[in-house]
């Protein structure tokens, strides 16, 4: 079987660079990767006014959204487009609406987790929102193209591993209002509102342009996500949330544990205590939840952003502070 590779004008090349590179310099510069999306793709949506045939497609050009007939053998080479479709954006209305959910809703997900998870679940919820739609329209070939798929997917993400986390977010279509609810909350207004016009659309035949399926599908991969590459947590004043197997018949002997390397985040009294249960602890699975909650209420001595714990190292992706223990 032939394979085509179809050619793509200078200025789509150009704006390919951009989105990769935005994501590059993000990292070198250490400033958080949810701004690089953002500006990202505003810039490429003025690009894309100037350039709609070479970036969308039409008239000749292929374009960078991604068409759900890429899935077939002979246009394979086509896929990269699941990458680039979710930076391009149809009208001021798309991108506004997405930008300022992904705002609200990605900024603090990203400090909970951390660059490289978030572009990770970003882009591989992106991924499964394109083909959840491409599944359901294998020989379409209409571009599919936006950053909602992802964004719901980082919702999903979220959901699962901080539900009683608090964010803004914004609620309504033509008159939407800013409010401060959980992110179990949140998700569960979107994902009613999808499942409500999913719905409608398959059983009155009026299909809208908005790719509502990928949406469900973009969420769905986020809860997976989240569920896998995050450690589920929970939020609150004490550590109660947590459930420990213990065998008293059977006790384990307690490791040795140094504490002082802790000391430097101890800044409240809160973690002054709860690092005095660390040290007085003789049950490891008590004290590694104690540990948890230790990390999960300090903050980064460098930049004041949330810190991660894993394997015996405490560190900020913000700004590399690392510290053993």
């Amino acid at each position: 079987m032939d394979i085509t590779i179809f050619e793509q004008p200078t200025i789509a090349l150009v704006t390919i660079a951009i989105m990769i590179g935005a994501l590059i310099i993000s990292r070198a510069k250490k400033f958080m990767i949810i701004y690089s999306i953002i500006f990202a793709n505003f810039i490429i949506f003025f690009i894309t006014v100037i350039y709609p045939n070479e970036i969308i497609g039409g008239l000749g050009n292929i374009g960078l959204g991604f068409r759900p007939v890429y899935l077939n053998t002979e246009y394979l080479p086509q896929l990269y487009t699941l990458f680039t479709s979710m930076f391009i954006h149809g009208g001021f209305v798309h991108i506004f609406g997405n930008m300022i959910i992904l705002f609200f809703i990605g900024i603090p997900f990203e400090e909970r987790v951390g660059a490289k998870k978030f572009i990770l679940i970003y882009i591989l919820t992106g991924f499964g929102a394109t083909l959840t739609h491409a599944a359901l329209n294998l020989d379409s070939t209409i571009p599919l193209i936006g950053a909602s798929g992802a964004i719901f997917g980082i919702m999903g993400a979220f959901v699962v591993s901080y539900p009683r986390d608090k964010v803004i977010v914004p609620i309504g279509y033509i008159v939407a209002f800013l409010v401060r609810i959980r992110v179990l909350y949140a998700v569960a207004i979107y994902a009613a509102i999808e499942t409500f016009v999913v719905w409608y659309e398959a059983s009155t035949g009026n299909m809208s342009s908005t790719a509502h399926y990928a949406h469900l599908g973009g969420l769905i991969t986020g809860f997976v996500l989240g569920a896998i590459l995050i450690r589920p947590k929970k939020t609150g004043s004490s550590a109660s949330f947590n459930t420990v197997y213990y065998d008293p018949s059977n006790p384990s002997k307690p490791t040795k544990f140094d504490i002082s390397n802790l000391n430097p985040l101890a800044t409240t009294e809160e973690l002054k205590d709860i690092l005095k249960k660390i040290e007085n602890e003789n049950v490891d699975q008590v004290r590694d939840i104690w540990l948890e909650h230790f990390v999960e209420k300090a903050k980064c001595p460098k930049c004041g952003k949330p810190l991660h714990h894993f394997g015996g190292k405490i560190s900020c992706e913000s700004c590399d502070y690392k510290l053993k223990y």
